[in-house]
C-alpha cells in the first residue's frame, strides 16, 4: 500500500493522457444517456401486440 501512496505523492504522470481528465466522465455520461434512451425507447413493446386466441388446428396453439 505504501508504494501505492509514494505514487500518488510523487504528482508525476505515469503516462500522458490522450484526452483532459474531464472528458472521460462526459463520455460516459453521454453513453449512459444514449443506452438509457434506447432501452426507454422499447418501453411497452410486448403490449403493442394483442395476443390472438388459438384456433384447434393452428400449430403453434396452446392445444398441444
Amino acid at each position: 500500500m505504501s508504494i501505492f501512496l509514494n505514487v500518488l505523492a510523487s504528482g508525476e504522470e505515469l503516462a500522458p493522457l490522450i484526452l483532459p481528465a474531464i472528458a472521460f466522465p462526459l463520455i460516459a455520461a453521454v453513453v449512459f444517456t444514449t443506452l438509457g434512451f434506447v432501452t426507454w425507447s422499447f418501453r411497452d413493446v410486448a403490449n403493442r401486440h394483442v395476443a390472438k386466441p388459438a384456433k384447434a388446428g393452428d400449430a403453434h396453439g396452446a392445444g398441444h
